[in-house]
């Protein structure tokens, strides 16, 4: 759980990891304090409900997303920093950080802080809540290693920013069967949770959609960007690259996708960015000692966005 000094304050560092269930916990009591709008979008493999906020009263709408991979829950942090901190000083009508919330009376921020539960729950506390006969198996998937920090994927091993249908066919360095990692399942939107983050958002049809990953303090933006959009999604980019520090990423002509902004730029022919938080960690979850850095980097993305969203799309 997260501590707070008071609004307009930096975070003081956590004391420990989100579980799904602390964060499903505290996500009740921030929507019942708030009166936020809080709804089940799906259930992963294995049950665990897929939880999506909504801060504002905004009916057009932008969506923030984290912890897609089991060892990026430093994600869900992040994103349920922003839920506290914007739900309060709207509800309060105060400034934050300088910037007036009344924008989300016309673009509300839909939040989804953990797409994976099952992977996290793997990755910080291993596989002895899971089926027994299934642990053979989840070796397998591990390589034969007992310790389960690397995990990346779902709980059947298939990797979810790996699963949305924009060059699904055209993933390279995909693992053949269910892996810890890298495993792209047999056919797009196989995995309950791509699908049903997809479902979601198709319902609310967002302007703007933001996927935070780590590591690498790197900005992805482009997946065959229409060329009448380059201009207007680059906007959005520098925007968020000069708020964060971030670099952003120019990808190559042949960008492979299979990627939840992948998606989404195809589909909806809007901005999408994938925000990798933290200094580069490899095959593991980065420390709670960088969140606090890491927050004050990410504190106003979600508005940043809103007022983008609502400057471009609603004129």
């Amino acid at each position: 759980m997260l501590v707070f000094l008071g609004m307009n304050q930096d975070v003081i560092e956590a004391a420990e990891p989100y579980t799904y269930e602390s964060m499903k916990n505290e996500l009740t009591d921030l929507a019942e304090t708030y009166q936020l709008e809080l709804k089940t979008i799906g259930h992963s493999e294995f049950g665990r409900e897929l939880l999506a906020v909504k801060v504002g009263k905004g009916e057009r709408s932008i969506l923030i997303s984290g912890s897609h991979h089991g060892r990026e829950w430093l994600t869900t942090h992040i994103i349920m920093n922003m839920m506290k901190e914007y739900a309060s000083a709207y509800d309060q009508k105060q400034l934050l950080y300088g910037n007036c919330l009344k924008i989300l009376d016309h673009i509300s921020i839909w939040f989804v802080p953990m797409v994976n539960p099952d992977g996290v729950t793997i990755q910080q506390e291993g596989i002895k809540g899971f089926p027994f006969l299934l642990q053979d198996v989840y070796m397998d998937m591990n390589k034969g290693r007992k310790g389960f920090s690397r995990w990346k994927a779902n709980g059947l091993g298939v990797d979810l920013n790996r699963q949305y249908p924009a060059g699904w066919e055209n993933i390279e360095g995909s693992q053949e069967y269910a892996s810890y990692s890298r495993y792209k399942g047999k056919k797009p939107l196989e995995a309950k949770e791509a699908k049903a983050l997809v479902s979601f958002t198709e319902q609310i049809q967002p302007l703007i959609a933001a996927s935070y990953h780590t590591s690498g303090q790197m900005i992805y933006w482009y997946y065959f960007n229409e060329l009448e959009h380059l201009f207007r999604d680059y906007q959005i980019i520098e925007q968020v690259a000069h708020a964060t520090g971030y670099e952003i990423d120019y990808p190559p002509a042949n960008a492979v996708g299979g990627g939840f902004t992948d998606w989404f730029i195809q589909r909806y022919k809007r901005p999408a960015l994938t925000i990798e938080v933290s200094p580069p960690y490899y095959e593991t979850s980065p420390p709670l000692s960088v969140l606090p850095e890491e927050w004050e980097r990410n504190k106003e993305v979600g508005l940043i966005l809103a007022k983008y969203a609502e400057s471009e799309f609603l004129k």
